[in-house]
């Protein structure tokens, strides 16, 4: 023979057909259990992935990648920063932007972002400008006092177009005690970002009237960066900080919003641990279709020993068929959560147009399909973790073959 003799025996065990059907039935159905928890797995984790994904990309369209500011001072140099910005080929677009926390007032309250920019520079760090459902941004004008307020805040507040909402920012202490800032400004245009913490959240004014009313002068919070590759955001703000030679503060969208995927992490994390207990099941139907299997080979068994098979050959004779069993259960399983995973949006709509249901409202998830994103590193790691269930799952059955007695085993055959 070419292959190892336990190799080859093995191999045979895997194709031969058994005495027992209830065995075969156990053995298919350990392949099938394997099968379906790799599958399963690998579409859970790329869903996942594509909701990060999706949640990611809708941030970071309304947001800065990162932002260098001045430490707790106004940001007098901000002209500086952003032609020093330009020079770097990281960098995508550069604006200056003022940012407090404010409480507006309509028809009702609602506490929310104020964020004053300057129009023309903002569609380089964001695409606001593009979300607007109502108005215009170029409609922020110094000293015109016009806001921009996302769907679901101007919704909450009980505005339109035309209406006036009352800005309070920080209270200033003045002979006749703390008096709220607060100014009158008309609602010039409505956006929907499609992530709520800015459609709830955020509203926006021209950079000179922020700065008027919160007493800034010719200051600014910081500088906003977009960078073409944003997991170096802390790296270009970082050096961005280096050569302004000043107190800044540097932050990136990960460290700004690092509790949201940090929790992310967890839960998909934990969703992976939940659904590798499929695999493992498959793993213990696998060790009884091999200890079954072991007790039917009992004659088999005992005539290797005696033609000089060793135990330790006995014992790797049932670990390849076991672990074949495994990488046969697995591979279906990376096949079919593949094909599941590329098919999934097709197949959630033909489930609507069969039930007459929507399972993915959009003014619920803010998402009209069902995004994914398949992961090679999820999927080699599902499929290794499988493998390794199934290995494990023929040690104890194979090692109890290994102990088999030619002479008993022989004695009532």
């Amino acid at each position: 023979m070419f292959k190892p003799i336990p190799v080859a025996i093995g191999l045979r065990y895997l194709r031969a057909k058994r005495r027992n059907g209830f065995i075969s039935f156990i053995s298919m159905a350990s392949i099938l259990g394997i099968a379906i928890g790799v599958a399963a797995l690998i579409t859970t984790l790329a869903v996942m992935s594509g909701f990060q994904r999706e949640i990611r990309d809708r941030m970071l369209q309304m947001t800065q990648h990162a932002t260098v500011s001045a430490d707790g001072e106004p940001m007098l140099n901000w002209r500086e920063a952003v032609d020093e910005a330009g020079k770097d080929p990281r960098v995508a677009g550069a604006a200056p932007y003022i940012s407090t926390e404010a409480l507006l007032s309509g028809a009702r309250r609602q506490p929310g972002l104020l964020r004053g920019v300057l129009p023309a520079e903002e569609r380089k760090v964001s695409v606001l400008a593009e979300r607007m459902v109502q108005g215009s941004l170029d409609s922020l004008a110094p000293r015109s006092f016009n806001i921009v307020l996302g769907k679901e805040l101007a919704l909450w507040l009980g505005v339109g177009l035309g209406d006036s909402v009352i800005v309070t920012t920080d209270f200033q202490t003045t002979p006749m005690g703390a008096v709220p800032q607060l100014k009158r400004f008309t609602v010039s245009g409505i956006f929907e970002a499609g992530y709520q913490e800015y459609d709830k959240g955020l509203a926006v004014v021209h950079m000179a009237d922020a700065q008027r009313l919160m007493r800034m002068g010719e200051g600014v919070t910081g500088v906003r960066l977009n960078l073409h590759d944003m997991d170096q955001a802390w790296e270009v703000a970082r050096d961005l900080a280096i050569r302004l030679r000043g107190p800044y503060r540097v932050s990136d969208w990960s460290s700004e919003n690092a509790n949201m995927f940090r929790a992310l992490r967890l839960e998909k994390t934990m969703m992976a641990i939940l659904l590798s207990l499929i695999i493992a099941m498959g793993a213990f139907n696998l060790v009884s279709s091999q200890v079954m299997l072991v007790t039917d080979k009992q004659a088999d068994i005992a005539i290797l020993r005696t033609l000089g098979l060793t135990p330790r050959g006995v014992m790797q004779v049932f670990m390849v068929q076991g672990s074949m069993i495994g990488t046969i259960g697995t591979a279906l399983g990376v096949a079919g959560g593949i094909v599941l995973t590329m098919n999934l949006e097709h197949i959630l709509r033909a489930i609507e147009r069969a039930f007459g249901v929507v399972l993915m409202p959009a003014d619920v998830y803010y998402i009209t399909g069902l995004p994914t994103e398949l992961n090679p590193d999820d999927v080699v790691t599902i499929a290794l973790v499988a493998l390794a269930m199934a290995f494990v799952a023929t040690i104890y059955p194979a090692w109890r073959a290994a102990r088999t007695a030619p002479a008993e085993a022989l004695r009532y055959e």
